[in-house]
């Protein structure tokens, strides 16, 4: 979730007959290089760098020995559906929209949050739609490693293994405020709930999926802030985000170190969702006119993203990942039909 602030839309140039296509598309490329809402439409580079390489030394006798030991010595056993999926922060937002899209092609889903209400009717909805041997749910705080230990309990109590691992919880604490202005409490819980939650969910998975014959994919959803651009009014948030793509670098060289060929860390983009983390944002004229133009609701991205998940998994590929829902070239096609043809006005909230 972003919010746009660095772009004054009042002093924005009138659509004019004289502009040329090849002013437009500088036009465009000026909002994009200005505005924190747009984020993620550059390729990060996924291969080990040859540091890496060399550095590979220097972890013997750690820690990371020791679970290049788990990985089983088998070739891995293809995954084929229904795939088992664990889906965090699904029972609202994009989760949630995920979760029927991952059960709408048949596979079976393991939800949870950290409110155990809307847990138990988040699945007793699903179950009715998807059928009782589909659905699991469960009660976690990513924030909590015994929460999180539990959680893989619970997979493998329930569904014996994960194929797709999702870590979508986080936060923004639904506060948009200069840093200076921040509460202690803000601060804590958009810091443990996207850093270190992220943290604890992916050694979990690492450590389940390694002795899994099928071996097993996380997908790490970003946010603004994820491709360096800055974030005013949640900085903590864009921090937060800048570290997924960090973390899951690092978590590929560490797995490529280790030989570990059965799991893989990917980063997943569904860019702005109309959610309620992204319309609590929206009260400047900046963010309104991006929420209008780029956003979309979450089935429409779960109906994009699922399908290109799944197909990563069918075709048996073990090869990182960066799957964008908002691309570059969308952002700017969408942007430019706005200024040329008035497009996607008041589509979610009336601009002034």
């Amino acid at each position: 979730m972003a919010m746009a602030s660095s772009l004054n839309l009042s002093s924005s140039p009138s659509l004019s007959p004289l502009f040329s296509s090849k002013t437009h598309l500088f036009f465009c490329h000026s909002l994009l290089q200005n505005n924190p809402f747009l984020h993620n439409y550059h390729r990060y580079a996924t291969s080990l760098t040859v540091a890496s390489r060399l550095g590979l030394s220097s972890y013997r006798g750690s820690g990371l020995d020791q679970v290049r030991a788990q990985a089983p010595s088998s070739e891995t056993e293809p995954a084929v559906p229904p795939y088992n999926v664990l889906i965090t922060g699904s029972t609202k937002g994009i989760g949630y929209a995920l979760a029927k899209e991952f059960l709408k092609a048949g596979d079976n889903v393991l939800i949870c949050s950290r409110s155990a209400e809307r847990v138990e009717s988040t699945v007793q909805s699903l179950r009715e739609e998807f059928g009782e041997q589909h659905v699991w749910g469960t009660r976690c705080d990513v924030k909590e490693g015994q929460d999180v230990k539990d959680l893989v309990s619970f997979a493998k109590r329930n569904l014996g293994y994960i194929d797709i691992w999702i870590n979508n919880a986080g936060s923004n604490a639904y506060s948009y405020k200069p840093l200076a202005e921040a509460s202690d409490e803000d601060l804590i819980e958009v810091v443990n709930t996207n850093t270190l939650g992220l943290m604890l969910c992916c050694r979990e998975a690492i450590k389940m999926m390694l002795n899994q014959p099928r071996g097993g994919h996380i997908f790490n959803i970003d946010g603004a802030g994820s491709d360096g651009r800055p974030t005013p009014r949640f900085a903590a948030y864009g921090a937060t985000k800048r570290s997924v793509v960090h973390l899951t670098k690092s978590l590929q060289s560490e797995l490529q170190m280790q030989d570990v060929k059965n799991v893989v860390v990917h980063n997943l983009s569904p860019g702005m969702v109309t959610t309620d983390l992204l319309m609590s944002g929206a009260t400047t004229k900046q963010a309104k006119f991006f929420i209008n133009v780029l956003a979309e609701p979450a089935e429409v991205v779960a109906e994009y993203l699922v399908p290109n998940i799944r197909s990563i998994i069918a075709n048996g590929s073990m090869k990182p990942t960066y799957i964008r829902f908002l691309t570059g070239l969308k952002a700017y096609s969408q942007i430019f039909s706005r200024f040329a043809f008035g497009a996607r006005r008041n589509r979610y909230v009336l601009e002034d």
